[in-house]
Order: structure tokens, then sequence, then C-alpha cells
């Protein structure tokens, strides 16, 4: 399980958009300088680890803004990229359903190209982790989405082409019977999946 946010070298899973926006790192959730009794076990942010956080009060959930951090710059405040369909490598648990009081949670069997992926400030939740498969947390709350599994750019079926996969890539296992955070590429969204509404909602 991880123990720290995200780090290294490959953390980026595209060269770009990136919208560099410097922003408190008290408005940003769940991490351990947001005190708010919830987050107090997640990591303090330090440069070099890149989470995706939520931007904004957690009273406005699910409607936060999406972004990944790029640097830390001191305790006030944090380089984001809030670029819409940047694509970042973090971990993801594979919780689908937050259910503690009626007998325990629910995991998904495999990871999906293409399935939602949320911010999830939900303390079963490893330090360093902030993305599930879950739209709503422990307490029942509205996951802000953060964007959607996607490819790797080593991940796609190119056979064909003389690349390393002859074979899809996905569906990828996971553990249906337990927590599981595994590390996997995000394409993220920045505005919850807001913009989307309106057509889903007449059919369009």
């Amino acid at each position: 399980m991880p123990d720290e946010f995200y780090k290294g070298t490959d953390w980026e899973g595209s060269s770009g958009p990136i919208l560099p926006r410097m922003v408190a790192a008290t408005d940003l959730w769940p991490h351990g300088l947001h005190s708010d009794g919830r987050n107090a076990d997640k990591d303090v942010l330090e440069d070099g680890l890149h989470p995706v956080l939520a931007l904004g009060p957690e009273t406005s959930r699910p409607n936060n803004l999406i972004g990944v951090v790029m640097k830390f710059t001191n305790q006030y405040l944090v380089t984001l990229n809030l670029a819409d369909k940047f694509i970042v490598r973090n971990y993801v648990a594979n919780v689908t359903v937050h259910d503690d009081n009626n007998g325990g949670d629910t995991y998904a069997a495999h990871y999906n190209a293409l399935d939602p992926v949320y911010i999830d400030d939900s303390p079963c939740l490893s330090d360093g982790v902030t993305l599930s498969l879950s739209p709503l947390n422990d307490a029942g709350e509205p996951n802000p989405l953060a964007g959607y599994i996607f490819y790797c750019q080593d991940e796609y079926l190119d056979g064909d082409i003389g690349g390393p996969n002859l074979t899809a890539v996905f569906p990828k296992d996971a553990d249906v019977a337990n927590l599981v955070e595994d590390v996997l590429c995000i394409m993220l969204v920045n505005d919850s999946g807001q913009a989307w509404a309106p057509f889903l909602l007449d059919g369009r």
C-alpha cells in the first residue's frame, strides 16, 4: 500500500496540455495541510510529490475543479496543472462502493479503459491515495469526478506496427476481495463532468 503521494519522473502520462496555476494549499483536498479532521492522516505535501486533488471548498462537492500538483512551493502555495484532458499516472483504489455499515466495501474485479475515477477522501484509503472508483465517499457524500482510466503511452494495442502489445491491456485484473491501490493512467477533467450534464439530460 502507498504511504506517500505518487512521485517519480513518469508521473506525466502525456506531454500536455499544461495550464499551471498557483493556488493556496488550504484550498486543496484531501491532504494533510487541509486540516479538516478527515484528511489529517494524509501525507503533507512536499515538492516532488504529484497527487490529484480537488480545488475549492468541500461544501461545493462534487462541483470542484480538479488538478494535479506540479510543484509544492512552500507551506502555503502549490502549482497545479488545471488543463483539461491531461493524463497522469497515479494510485487508484479499486473500491466502487463504501458500505462499512452493511458488511464492508465493494471492490472492482477489473479496471476498464474509460471507467470514471473520483477524488475520494475516505479514511480507508492509504496515505497518499486520493483517487478511487467510488462516486460516494464513506460518509455518503458525492465525490468529485477526477477523470477516466486511460491508456498509458506504452499500453496501446499496436502489434500491427511492431509495438510491444499484441493483445489489449484492458481490462486489467483487480482484487475483488480486497482493497487494492494500483498505479493507472488517468485522463483528468477539470469541470467535474458538469459540462456534459445538459447534453446527458436532454439526450443530445
